[in-house]
């Protein structure tokens, strides 16, 4: 990883020129923030609080303002007025995507014109246009941003800098995790790395929030267990934590199991099923957390088979904010969705499901016989009883 770690990353390279630009005296009058990928926009947000409006002054000179509630000339007279507590100011503009909409708009760009010939020099403004996606590969660029990111550029890129905040490709995902472990006096395995970034989606945000939890988890082992042969040692991440301290790691050999159930295939889906308890820490006493998260992962298939989810992007719109699967997961769930060919088949599946969560909370003879008979019932083709066809709202547990 010593390799990885000390290349250029170049998914950061937008971002670290934006940072070395507002801490230099070439400092533009406007920047415009492109790009939905929010870990790097929290890293420029930081970067421009620490370095134009430090927290002594914070309170008078930042200004957070979103063009869904306030008009742009608003914000604008705002820009060119001085302010009387501190020499300079700061306003972060959201909601840019409200400038381009239907209309013309032309008293609003001949504003922002006006502005850009005779900037307020005590002021910065950075416009955050979230709203467009740049991936990766900017060739796989969505036409309809691709249009949204051009007329930012025709009415805004005469004075203002540009900023393109597009999604981290996994090398460089896995370099700064690498990199930030050994920035934190640990160091984390190759494999539990790419295991991190892969479970995660390259979602830098989740990445993040994960590898630190995971750097408390191994700094704590060795605190437990330390080597007596080695004085000095560093904390080690290694695949097994990743395994066991993230959750979409964990769900990984999950949705394996449903897409075996989906397909009716039962003698996969119960190999699965003893592969998933024998990894699991405490065994047959994670039977609950298995079980929550298949009722979990057919209520999302319910979801889509009622809202004819036909794509990734319209996946994201259905599920909530909290009910969310892995990025990585996004694909097979719906394909293993589409197997169902009605809402019955999937309610007979969460009927299943809460009949065995009772039967485990009721303190089994076995918790893995409960398990094997639930997935054996998933797997298998439903019965219909003669009360089913005479009441076809009927489902057979």
């Amino acid at each position: 990883m010593s390799s990885s770690a000390s290349r250029p990353l170049r998914s950061f390279a937008s971002s670290e020129r934006f940072i070395a630009e507002i801490a230099s005296p070439a400092l533009r009058p406007g920047y415009v923030l492109v790009g939905d990928e929010t870990f790097l926009l929290d890293r420029c947000r930081r970067a421009v609080l620490d370095l134009l409006a430090p927290p002594d002054i914070r309170d008078f000179c930042l200004h957070d303002l979103d063009l869904a509630s306030i008009s742009l000339f608003d914000v604008l007279d705002q820009a060119q007025t001085p302010s009387l507590m501190t020499p300079f100011q700061v306003f972060f503009v959201r909601g840019l995507r409200h400038l381009y909409t239907r209309g013309a708009k032309k008293e609003e760009f001949a504003a922002l014109d006006s502005y850009g010939r005779r900037p307020n020099p005590q002021a910065v403004l950075f416009f955050l246009a979230d709203h467009i996606h740049i991936p990766t590969d900017l060739r796989r660029m969505d036409m309809q941003d691709k249009e949204r990111y051009e007329r930012i550029r025709e009415t805004l890129g005469e004075w203002c800098g540009t900023v393109e905040l597009a999604r981290v490709d996994e090398p460089d995902a896995m370099a700064w995790v690498s990199a930030t472990a050994v920035a934190r006096g640990a160091r984390i395995d190759e494999d539990a790395a790419r295991e991190l970034v892969d479970a995660l989606g390259a979602d830098m945000m989740l990445i993040a929030s994960e590898l630190e939890k995971l750097l408390l988890y191994a700094d704590g082992k060795l605190r437990l267990h330390p080597d007596p042969a080695t004085p000095v040692e560093a904390a080690r991440i290694t695949l097994g934590d990743v395994e066991t301290m993230v959750l979409a790691a964990k769900q990984r050999s999950l949705y394996e199991l449903t897409d075996a159930i989906s397909a009716r295939d039962r003698t996969r889906a119960i190999l699965l099923l003893h592969g998933l308890l024998n990894a699991s820490d405490n065994g047959e006493d994670a039977a609950i957390g298995h079980l929550y998260m298949l009722a979990r992962t057919f209520r999302q298939m319910l979801v889509i088979l009622e809202k004819n989810v036909r794509d990734s992007r319209t996946l994201w719109q259905v599920l909530w904010q909290g009910f969310r699967m892995p990025p990585f997961a996004a694909d097979d769930l719906l394909r293993q969705a589409r197997r169902y060919k009605s809402r019955r088949d999937l309610t007979r599946a969460l009927r299943l499901i809460a009949r065995a969560d009772l039967e485990l909370r009721s303190s089994p003879a076995s918790k893995r016989l409960v398990l094997e008979r639930l997935v054996l019932a998933l797997a298998g083709e439903p019965k219909l009883s003669a009360f089913d066809a005479a009441h076809p709202f009927a489902i057979e547990l």
